[in-house]
């Protein structure tokens, strides 16, 4: 039985009536996480986590229709068993389990195997059909834990007194995960663009524990920032709001700083290889501790993880093409 098939809209279940992820609205749409490649406006009604409540409505307007779930719970969509499970992508980021008769489909959305103390923990969740992810799908692509590259965060900030440290991360995720894993190295305050500070607040609403944070919008316009550190979005990267920092050093943290070549390219001075995706091993593990006899895969490296699983492990991994974008600097 096809439970989920990909229409003009997006993923569509004709058993429950309902699309995930939809990229036009529809009707009913099941979000994974707030991400914008994910979550986008205009749908009649939409499902999610309720811990992901406060970031969907902040990016898609409080008028939204909204039905928040508990992870685990399961809710009767037409003829369909529908529960989010928690994909350890970001905070309130959910794969979807599909159940109708004796078939288990599992939309992966975005996830990541690694800890991270600003979400729950990626749940393996058995099924017939597994629809994962592919960002970084390539063997090159292994990572770190994350309090490890945040510790090299922590030593280069700490390592010029004389200049502000300016490290650009996607505003929604990737900063709170910095924020939260650096209450390990100190207790100093961190300033942030607007941009971080917005869907900071709404972390620390629901109880993440971080470093205090400041908007630079609130410090005088003399202040030099001489030795603090400063998170901001890539798209402020060599755009006006940078004058306001006299010689500052620069860094992205990113999967993509895993490639030799990428941080000279993006015209940073440093980079740091952090991601809020699975790496190549975490991608393999998944596929095959879900026990799916079906992979599809979706946004990335889909061709080359698609026939290593095939031709390593006899699975019927096929490639799926969406118009998800993965790690981008769009975030």
């Amino acid at each position: 039985m096809t439970l989920i098939t990909v229409l003009a809209e997006g993923l569509y279940c004709e058993q429950g009536n309902f699309f995930i992820d939809p990229w036009k609205p529809v009707e009913c749409a099941l979000i994974t996480h707030a991400h914008s490649d994910h979550a986008r406006s205009g749908s009649q009604h939409y499902i999610a986590t309720k811990i992901s409540e406060g970031i969907l409505q902040k990016r898609l307007g409080n008028s939204m229709s909204l039905q928040g779930v508990d992870y685990g719970q399961r809710i009767k969509l037409g003829n369909t068993w529908v529960s989010f499970h928690p994909a350890g992508h970001v905070l309130g980021s959910a794969q979807i389990r599909v159940e109708c008769g004796n078939e288990v489909w599992v939309v992966s959305g975005d996830y990541k195997r690694g800890f991270d103390p600003t979400c729950e923990p990626f749940e393996v969740v058995p099924c017939n059909t597994f629809i994962t992810e592919a960002t970084f799908g390539l063997p090159i692509y292994r990572w770190d834990t994350g309090a490890e590259t945040c510790r090299e965060i922590h030593q280069w900030w700490q390592g010029d007194a004389d200049r502000p440290s300016l490290l650009f991360c996607y505003a929604f995720g990737k900063a709170q995960r910095v924020l939260s894993e650096l209450c390990q190295f100190t207790d100093r305050p961190v300033y942030v663009h607007g941009a971080v500070h917005v869907l900071t607040e709404i972390y620390r609403q629901v109880g993440v524990k971080m470093v205090e944070t400041i908007p630079v919008s609130e410090m005088p316009r003399n202040y030099k920032f001489t030795g603090d550190l400063v998170l901001a979005p890539p798209s402020a990267f060599r755009s006006p709001w940078m004058k306001r920092f006299a010689q500052p050093q620069t860094a992205f943290a990113s999967g993509w700083m895993a490639v030799r070549g990428a941080r000279r390219r993006r015209g940073y001075e440093r980079g740091f290889v952090l991601s809020d995706h699975a790496d190549w091993q975490g991608l393999v593990n998944t596929a095959l501790q879900t026990q799916a006899e079906t992979i599809y895969v979706t946004h990335g490296q889909t061709d080359v993880l698609s026939r290593y699983l095939s031709e390593t492990y006899a699975l019927n991994a096929l490639p799926l093409k969406t118009l998800f974008e993965g790690e981008g600097d769009i975030e």
